[in-house]
């Protein structure tokens, strides 16, 4: 009797974590476009000024690395849930300087 409720417990958590990934399956869709538009913009931004846009690049910094966050726990590498129910993820790597184009 025991074994069948820890099993029945296993799959509802199992479902529940399906439930939590089908969400983020939609936020990275989100976030594809939000970096799809920042990277428009700033390409946009760095053809008529000649120089890229810092406030853009730093948050596209953080919101690339918060899909990567997303990714990770979406394909089971990761249990930390994503923000919104975890804090927002701190940069883990700066953005290279000075940007160059070869």
């Amino acid at each position: 009797m025991e074994s069948i409720k820890s099993a029945t417990l296993s799959r509802k958590k199992i479902g529940i974590r399906l439930l939590y990934t089908l969400f983020f399956l939609v936020v990275i869709e989100i976030l594809k476009i939000i970096i799809q538009v920042a990277v428009l913009f700033q390409y946009v931004y760095l053809f008529i000024t000649k120089t890229y846009s810092k406030p853009v690049r730093k948050f596209s910094n953080k919101v690339s690395f918060y899909a990567y966050r997303v990714m990770r726990y979406v394909t089971l590498n990761e249990n930390t849930l994503p923000f919104p129910f975890a804090d927002f993820p701190e940069e883990k790597d700066a953005p290279v300087s000075p940007v160059r184009f070869e």
